[in-house]
């Protein structure tokens, strides 16, 4: 099972956004969602002038491409920041965690989400219990 919910504030840099080269951005990343669009909740658009992505959706299995556009979007547009939170029971070492990605200036972290793990007992009750 591979659970995310996420957002991104896209910006081209930290300092100032040149309008032209942030549509040339946004241009990109519509190609880029539309590329993977399906069973994915993948909606960019603006808002007041600004750029946004939100991203969420509940899968069988992993779905790498998921992972693969959150980090895209810090290297196409270094000033971005973001969250995204997921849960991977087929991560071996992580379970039982809810993982945060965490964006900040296009670069990309991950650590637990303390607050929503682990899974078993914060979110659901033990098998059999």
């Amino acid at each position: 099972m591979f659970e995310y919910h996420g957002w991104i504030t896209v910006h081209e840099s930290a300092t100032d956004d040149d309008p032209r080269r942030k549509a040339e951005i946004a241009e990109g990343l519509r190609h880029r969602v539309d590329e993977i669009a399906g069973p994915y909740l993948l909606d960019l658009r603006w808002m007041n002038g600004e750029l946004f992505l939100h991203i969420g959706g509940f899968s069988n299995r992993r779905a790498p491409e998921i992972l693969d556009l959150f980090r895209h979007v810090g290297t196409v547009a270094p000033g971005s920041y973001g969250l995204l939170h997921v849960r991977d029971d087929e991560d071996a070492r992580h379970e039982n965690d809810v993982r945060v990605l965490r964006m900040v200036r296009g670069n990309v972290t991950e650590d637990t989400e303390w607050s929503l793990s682990p899974c078993i007992p914060v979110l659901e009750d033990p098998f059999g219990g």
